[in-house]
């Protein structure tokens, strides 16, 4: 009876165990489905761009792209398979127990058959209930002998139940090995896809080098629009800071002014001194110190939201890929090309989006293409390569608004290049969009 509790607390452990091992692989193949979709969707955009273009900078960000999802999706077959060899050695390790179970229960049941049968005569148990030295005794053999009935009866349920574990656990076992043999053939099949975006990738990276002097002098020509719109922000924000500092100059001159009208107001009743005077403008200094002069009243809320909409602002264009990072980039030449922005790659003519209500800071114009700067509060979002802009300086500006078009860059493919600004500093956008 206590062998039979034991095993059936082990079973619901192990069921435990197994459903929990369950989650895990759901939530495995839900990443996978994910990664899947990816992947497609990278195929499909190296595809397009094979076909309408020459090897270029977006083609080996692509395919970068597409071998590190494939290594992801390996890496999650692998981790199934892992849980799949330990579903199998549990449900083995279960099975063999209850192997060693099932002898000794049969074993018990076996001498207790084979007693049962060399007393089965009723003489015998009578002579047993017969021979006790009280009544007391008497019941007490009685209820032995029904005690002993139940036991032999348990033990016969017990082998039935055993026996229904096992069975469940053998077909259990024989369902995770399928599982992991048609697993182990998805692992196979994108180790195949992996050996060719490999070979794919390697084309490109040769392709890019035999254009090395190109790629170099077209990398030159970037870095130096880049620097020319870094510039335009720079000079843009440098501005808004100076009109900044006029308007609380001339606010806090004119909170003196009244400041010096009401105490000549008050001559008759008091002499004012000239710490009362100027007590007021000076609390306003200190104030204004502990805080950007960019915010006032009208821009302060507007500020705190844009920071609370902090990585999920959503992107200037509907359908883009991010083809250089911010921050330093290796490329396939070994140059390193340190970003200040996010270059965004997206169809020529494509609408490019403010990322957040504000204020047009700036529209300029640098060589072929233009520039859009948008003020929130202390922060600047920067559009640059457009072919056009649709808006004008001052203009409020909403989430999403439409702010011109996207342009060609150097590879003739459409490109938008984004940046983000404090006061201060260039901020990486990704931690400000959507993943």
């Amino acid at each position: 009876m206590v062998k039979y509790i034991l095993s059936a607390a082990l079973f619901s452990l192990v069921i435990f165990s197994a459903m929990a091992q369950q989650d895990t692989r759901e939530e495995l193949q839900k990443q996978r489905a994910q990664l899947e979709k990816e992947l497609e969707k990278t195929k499909r955009l190296l595809n397009t761009n094979k076909a309408e273009t020459k090897v270029n900078l977006v083609q080996w960000r692509k395919i970068n792209d597409q071998v590190n999802l494939q290594n992801r999706l390996i890496d999650n077959i692998s981790k199934d398979i892992n849980i799949l060899d330990n579903n199998i050695y549990t449900n083995q390790r279960e099975i063999n127990r209850y192997n060693k179970l099932l002898d000794t229960l049969k074993e018990e049941y076996a001498k207790s058959m084979v007693y049962a049968y060399k007393n089965r005569n009723n003489y015998d148990f009578l002579s047993f209930i017969f021979s006790a030295a009280s009544f007391n005794d008497a019941i007490k053999r009685i209820a032995y002998l029904k005690y002993y009935r139940t036991y032999r009866e348990q033990q016969g349920e017990n082998i039935l139940r055993t026996q229904e574990l096992r069975k469940q656990r053998i077909n259990e076992l024989g369902s995770i090995k399928e599982n992991k043999s048609d697993v182990l053939k998805i692992k196979d099949k994108e180790m195949t896809a992996l050996e060719k975006q490999k070979g794919e990738k390697d084309r490109i990276m040769n392709e890019l080098k035999k254009q090395g002097k190109k790629l170099n002098s077209q990398v030159s020509a970037y870095s130096k629009q880049i620097r020319k719109v870094d510039n335009a922000i720079n000079a843009a924000i440098a501005k808004a800071l100076a009109d900044a500092k006029k308007a609380a100059l001339k606010k806090a001159n004119e909170e003196n002014e009244k400041a010096k009208a009401l105490a000549k107001e008050n001559t008759a009743t008091t002499t004012p001194t000239t710490s009362s005077v100027t007590a007021p403008a000076k609390k306003a200094e200190v104030k204004k110190a502990s805080e950007s002069v960019l915010l006032n009243a009208d821009n302060i809320v507007l500020n705190e939201n844009f920071i609370k909409n902090r990585g999920s602002l959503p992107w200037p264009v509907d359908k883009g890929y991010t083809i250089l990072h911010f921050g330093k980039n290796v490329l396939p030449s070994g140059t390193v090309l340190d970003n200040p922005c996010i270059t965004v790659a997206t169809d020529i003519g494509s609408n490019v989006k403010s990322v957040f209500d504000g204020v047009v800071s700036h529209v300029a114009f640098i060589e072929d293409m233009q520039v859009v700067i948008i003020q929130h509060g202390k922060y600047f979002s920067t559009y640059s390569n457009l072919s056009s802009a649709l808006v004008q300086r001052g203009q409020n500006i909403k989430t999403g608004q439409i702010i011109g078009k996207a342009g060609a860059n150097l590879d003739g493919v459409g490109a938008v290049d984004f940046f983000i600004n404090d006061e201060r500093n260039n901020i990486d956008p990704k931690d400000w969009l959507k993943k």
